[in-house]
């Protein structure tokens, strides 16, 4: 399948993060990863998403700003490479505004916000009955962020989801009624058949959604379980030694399918020493915790030390990091410019050309 853009005849994908601190391992298993797999063979559009920080956060606004270049110091210590993939921030590309004021028109509100993310997130932030009008928007918002780019692909953890089937409900609904798509043609095909939107698919990263240190919950920044990428080689060591399992005794057979056998899958490289760590341990073969944690610190700082290096040169320049993201912005909005003047097209509520640009 190709992506109905203009600018190259790669699969275009478009992906993102909400600025609210620096990245950590659970990003990288669930979705870096598989954007720097993905950046020689597909054109790439990677998002800040600065705006929707705004939901919980619109009295940090500088806080905002600082966690939203230190991610992308984190995007290029991970290898996002930005001569391959565009990296950009959601404010500095208007269309996206303007298309989620237009998608908000095609979604009942009950629907909204009968997203199990959204929910969970209200839950998990306690935001009870506080949270501004603009959180629930925001998973409005996040259908607009993706459709801008017409992407075919969209790499996200497992999480996410259900944002993308929003998404893909908006994209169905909208070539239906401005396109004249059939609600019964195949998703692969709406655009063939004349529709403005492609219907973007998944792209789920090797571990959905890895847990935190504290054996329970996913890893996050917000329950303080996580390990950064950022991390120095002795708080790696000493964050795995505290992956919690519950069990008591070496010889006590053990559950492999516990947080810290997810970790033995994810990151420890050596598949026959993954099976021999699992046999072991699952017949209760005089191996702690203690052992596997070991090995699984050495296997993390394997991994972490050249983004370590990487992120190294990035440190304390943020000239370098605000250039990278005025050429990202330049180059996304010659793509949602051009996906607006489409939607508006569609929607006959194009009158005028319009150009943008970037200073």
């Amino acid at each position: 399948m190709t992506s109905a853009n203009t600018l190259t005849s790669k699969p275009r994908i478009l992906t993102g993060d909400t600025p609210t601190g620096t990245l950590h391992l659970g990003h990288w298993v669930g979705s870096v990863k598989r954007r720097v797999e993905l950046q020689s063979s597909h054109e790439c559009y990677f998002l800040i998403a600065n705006m929707h920080a705004f939901t919980t956060r619109a009295e940090q606004a500088a806080d905002i700003r600082r966690d939203s270049i230190e991610i992308v110091r984190d995007y290029l210590a991970m290898g996002i490479d930005p001569t391959l993939s565009a990296i950009f921030l959601q404010s500095e590309v208007p269309a996206i505004a303007e298309l989620t004021f237009l998608f908000a028109m095609l979604l009942p509100f009950n629907r909204v916000m009968r997203n199990p993310t959204l929910k969970d997130e209200i839950k998990i932030k306690g935001l009870g009955e506080t949270y501004s009008f603009g959180f629930p928007l925001y998973a409005v918002g996040q259908t607009a962020d993706i459709l801008a780019f017409r992407p075919v692909g969209v790499p996200v953890g497992e999480d996410q989801i259900p944002h993308l089937e929003m998404t893909r409900e908006v994209a169905r609904r909208f070539n239906q009624i401005f396109c004249g798509v059939s609600e019964h043609t195949e998703d692969a095909d709406h655009v063939r058949l004349g529709g403005t939107f492609p219907v973007p698919r998944a792209d789920v990263g090797a571990v959905g959604r890895l847990m935190g240190i504290d054996g329970i919950n996913k890893m996050s920044k917000s329950l303080g379980n996580a390990i950064f990428i950022a991390d120095t080689p002795k708080d790696v060591q000493k964050k795995v030694g505290k992956i919690f399992t519950g069990r008591q005794s070496p010889t006590d057979p053990g559950d492999v399918n516990n947080a810290l056998f997810q970790f033995v899958d994810a990151f420890i490289t050596d598949s026959a020493r993954v099976a021999e760590l699992k046999d072991r341990y699952a017949r209760g073969d005089n191996i702690g915790d203690g052992h596997v944690k070991v090995e699984v610190a050495e296997a993390l700082n394997a991994l972490l030390e050249p983004m370590r290096e990487r992120r190294r040169q990035y440190e304390g320049n943020d000239d370098v990091v605000i250039d990278i993201l005025r050429d990202g912005c330049r180059r996304a909005n010659l793509v949602a410019e051009e996906t607006l003047a489409l939607a508006k097209d569609a929607a006959k509520l194009g009158y005028f050309a319009r150009r943008l640009t970037i200073g």
